[in-house]
């Protein structure tokens, strides 16, 4: 396939109709996205999904079975890592033990043969970004994980890549850790410029830092979006599960109005939604709706489901009830650790209450 001329539209990566076939097995099923000059884009989903592959496949460490990968407007399918504007940071960020800091960050510009004027000017301005001044001279195996993760980030922007692949650069980290560096990473990003394409199969990492997430299963993307809009709006059945906590409701379209507003039969539960276009009378849907949509009130209150609560588990910030409903349906509800949920215990006969457009309708 041959290079195309650059265009003027403003994508950092264009990836078309990508495939790749591992002998037999299917790892990435003609995928195509468009990833936004500058943008922070994550890819989310659970291992084996092919969002690593898909991430190697821009970096130029796979080729491709079938497709395109455009850069900057400028087809790079055939170009091999080091002529590609892109660096990467891998999940064990492959730093050389044997070299300081320093030598570390200025490993790729002394391959490049840059002067040493100029290697010493660029280490020292991102030895300042990742706010290492003083461990310049540091050996890698003296730094905190934290500190390590900031050497790799600076060894690859310290190339002035267009484009930033990490590949769960977080994952080895504890929890504190991981919170810490996320908030750091957006805050470097901001401050670079740079696309940064992330992967990692922790939704609330992709939620706290990503502009917008590409959900991907089975070598495919199934939404793409930003994070309110694939967590408020899930696309699939696999999209409401895999991001948040989502209760799984199945029937049919029992009546539609004039103002898209349906209602749909779930044996013994009648669930109203909001505006939703296309669904026709008996059509069978899926019913998402998200644990912390649901309110819990007193059996009796008009307007809600009488249920029971068969679990209780406190979890710090809220309560989790389990809840079986009278007509047999099991729900999980996530209350607020404040006022009204303390009182709920298990055993307690309760009513159950959600607005219309928390329901969201999947017909996938």
């Amino acid at each position: 396939m041959g290079e195309i001329e650059p265009t003027t539209e403003p994508h950092s990566v264009d990836v078309r109709q990508v495939s790749k076939m591992f002998g037999a097995v299917e790892a990435l099923d003609t995928v195509s996205v468009t990833i936004r000059r500058g943008e922070f884009f994550s890819l989310l989903g659970p291992s084996g999904c092919g969002k690593t592959t898909l991430l190697r496949i821009i970096g130029g460490f796979e080729a491709p079975s079938a497709g395109d990968v455009l850069i900057d407007g400028k087809s790079v399918i055939h170009q091999p890592p080091y002529l590609r504007k892109t660096n990467m940071i891998f999940q064990h960020l492959a730093l050389f033990p044997h070299m300081t800091v320093e030598e570390n960050i200025a490993f790729g510009l002394r391959m490049k043969r840059q002067s040493e004027a100029e290697i010493t000017k660029a280490v020292r301005e991102a030895l300042t970004l990742i706010q290492l001044e003083e461990l310049g001279k540091r050996e890698i195996e003296q730094l905190s994980g934290g500190q390590k993760q900031r050497v790799a980030i600076a060894r690859a922007l310290v190339n002035h890549p267009s484009v930033l692949l990490l590949d769960e650069p977080l994952g080895a980290l504890d929890l504190q850790l991981r919170l810490q560096m996320q908030e750091e990473m957006r805050s470097l990003h901001r401050e670079v410029g740079n696309t940064f394409i992330f992967v990692t199969h922790d939704q609330g990492e992709a939620m706290a830092m990503s502009d917008r997430i590409a959900v991907m299963d089975s070598g495919r993307i199934l939404q793409v979006g930003t994070p309110e809009e694939i967590y408020e709006s899930p696309a699939t059945r696999f999209v409401a599960r895999f991001v948040g906590h989502t209760n799984l409701l199945e029937g049919r379209v029992s009546e539609t109005s004039h103002d898209s507003a349906c209602e749909v039969d779930c044996g013994g539960i009648t669930v109203r939604c909001g505006a939703q276009h296309g669904v026709t009378q008996h059509q069978p849907v899926t019913l998402a709706l998200r644990y912390e949509k649901i309110e819990i009130k007193d059996r009796g209150v008009e307007g809600g489901v009488a249920a029971t609560i068969v679990g209780r588990t406190y979890t710090g910030a809220v309560l989790r009830f389990r809840l079986r409903t009278d007509s047999a349906h099991e729900l999980v509800a996530d209350i607020p650790n404040t006022g009204r949920g303390l009182q709920y215990r298990e055993g307690d006969a309760v009513s159950l209450h959600w607005a219309d457009d928390s329901v969201t309708l999947l017909v996938d």
